[in-house]
Order: C-alpha cells, then sequence, then structure tokens
C-alpha cells in the first residue's frame, strides 16, 4: 500500500508522485488514465509553487484551489476545468483516506456547468459508403476490416490498435479486446466485418518493411512498414475514407463506435447488450445513446413532418 507519512509535513508534489503510483499500482488504472490525473494535477502543483505553497499539502485551503481554477478558467474551456476539478477532488480524498487530511477542500468546488455536445454521428447510407470507399489492395483491404470492426463492433481506437494475431478466432466470430482499466471482454464479427478480416488476413503477408523484408508477426493490423498501426495511422484513415466515402471530414473512430451504438438502439437492441458490447462500465454511459436518438428523431420530425413545416411558414 502506497503510504504517507501523517506527521511531518508532505510537500505537494511529493503527495502527487504518491497518488499516481497508487493509482497505477494499486488501483490498477490504465496508463493513459494515470497520465491524464498526472496532467490535471501537475498545473495545481505549478499553481501552488508560483504561490510558495510548497511545504505541505495540508496548507492548500480552499481558497488556494478557487485561485488555481479561476486562472484556468480564462485559457481553458468548462469542460477541462471541469476535469481537474474531478480530479484535485479524487486527489484529496485520497490524501485524507490515508489520513494527511482531516477534511478535504476540494468537495466544497462547484463543478463548471458543461453542455456535452451530441457525438458525430452518420447515418445509414453514410456508414455503408464509408465501408465500400476502401480499394482491394493490402492497404484497402487492411482499411476495410478496421472500418468494419470500428463500425460493426464498436471498438475503442486503444482496442482496435492493440490487437494480435491471437486475440482473433474467425471460427467463433468473435474477438478479444483488452479496455480501459486493462479489462478484457469478447465482441462478435458480425458478418461482414468477418468477410473483411478473412479477405484482409489473405493479403496481410505483403505488408512487410520494403528494405528489411520485416514484419510484426503479433499484431493483426499493419502499416506499410510491416509494423503495428497506431492510433494516430488509424484516426487518419478513418478520416481519409469519411471524407471520400461519404464527405464526413469530421469522422473519427470514437463517432464510428458511437454510431454502432446508436444504429443498433434504433434497430431494437436491448441497452444492456449495447453496454456489454461496448465495454461500458456503467449503464447511465450507454443510456446517452437513447437521448441521442430522440435528438435525431426530433431533427427528422422537423425537416419531413407537415405540421413542423407549416409552424415554420406560420
Amino acid at each position: 500500500m502506497t503510504s504517507l507519512p501523517t506527521a511531518a509535513s508532505v510537500p505537494p508534489r511529493d503527495a502527487l508522485a504518491r497518488f499516481l503510483a497508487y493509482l497505477e499500482t494499486e488501483r490498477r488504472a490504465s496508463r493513459n488514465t494515470v497520465a491524464a490525473y498526472g496532467y490535471d494535477l501537475e498545473s495545481l502543483v505549478e499553481f501552488l509553487t508560483a504561490r510558495e505553497i510548497t511545504g505541505d499539502v495540508r496548507d492548500v485551503d480552499l481558497y488556494a484551489l478557487r485561485g488555481w481554477l479561476g486562472e484556468l478558467a480564462r485559457t481553458h474551456a468548462p469542460s477541462s476545468v471541469a476535469r481537474k476539478v474531478a480530479a484535485v477532488r479524487s486527489f484529496m480524498r485520497w490524501l485524507r483516506r490515508r489520513g494527511v487530511l482531516d477534511r478535504s477542500p476540494a468537495e466544497e468546488l462547484l463543478t463548471p456547468k458543461v453542455r456535452r455536445p451530441l457525438p458525430t454521428l452518420m447515418s445509414v447510407d453514410a456508414a455503408a459508403q464509408v465501408m465500400e470507399n476502401p480499394n482491394d489492395s493490402p492497404i484497402g483491404r487492411r482499411d476495410c476490416a478496421v472500418l468494419e470492426l470500428l463500425y460493426g463492433s464498436g471498438v475503442r481506437v486503444s482496442e482496435l490498435a492493440g490487437l494480435s494475431l491471437a486475440d482473433v478466432d474467425l471460427g467463433a466470430r468473435t474477438v478479444r479486446v483488452v479496455g480501459k482499466g486493462d479489462k478484457e471482454r469478447v465482441v462478435p464479427l458480425g458478418s461482414k466485418c468477418l468477410a473483411a478480416f478473412q479477405a484482409y488476413l489473405e493479403l496481410r503477408p505483403q505488408l512487410v518493411h520494403p528494405k528489411l523484408h520485416t514484419q510484426d508477426a503479433r499484431a493483426v493490423f499493419l502499416s506499410p512498414h510491416g509494423t503495428r498501426l497506431g492510433r494516430r495511422q488509424v484516426n487518419t484513415l478513418v478520416q481519409l475514407h469519411g471524407t471520400l466515402g461519404a464527405g464526413r471530414a469530421d469522422l473519427h473512430p470514437h463517432a464510428l463506435r458511437h454510431t454502432c451504438a446508436t444504429h443498433m438502439l434504433d434497430g431494437g437492441a436491448d441497452l444492456r447488450a449495447i453496454q456489454d458490447l461496448l465495454g461500458h462500465a456503467k449503464l447511465s454511459t450507454t443510456q446517452r445513446y437513447t437521448h441521442v436518438s430522440v435528438e435525431q428523431l426530433l431533427r427528422i420530425y422537423d425537416a419531413a413532418h407537415p405540421l413542423a413545416r407549416a409552424r415554420e411558414r406560420g
């Protein structure tokens, strides 16, 4: 267990380092989660250092926290400030549980109101146009399999990029992915996704380094140099096919995940089934798609229903 001295002073930077170690070793949080906490809370430590509050984390009071957030609010969006509020609350709750703080001043902070934008979505026809855009080359077949997996199974881009050949079971029509918090789940492959996988794997041996003739033997999705395809490269190819296939330059991998969930919900899928497919820890996260579907319905109504058009003319 990550311990902290409760009698001696605990400098804020030391407390932060031990908190991040706790997240990594005891909570087994993902690398991205630890990095996000570190990024958000480092700005607090820098703020405290500038004001010479460096001797003891117990000297950090509500006024110091409000000053930090007030400074952030000048240059950061409300959503970013809200995330930092959540980070400092978690940090100070941990300090309280460790006996360093008697109470957490972060609990008195107000969270900025954040209007969550609706996720980027595609119609069924637009999704089909994106899926059909890749050509029949090795890269084209790879891109087709990537797109089908993102849209057909709703996997995260990090889960897709981390796939190894041992994770794919074409006989069972499933892939095993590692999601947030290193949690594993098995997702199904639809018929089109399965066909795209089979077509890609036939030509995968051709994706080797042009000079070294080397290839990553484990990775499912490879670059033209035979190395594992990274998240940034996946983002690029999704945007490319979104632009060329459906005229959607705003398309990104998470949009395909959102579209997958929304189309499943519109098709009558149960929320629990969608939750399991997407790997959401909380059903409330999945329930957001019910609101997305309602918003879509309202937009369709306003655009097509004669009563809506009559109100506009009136």
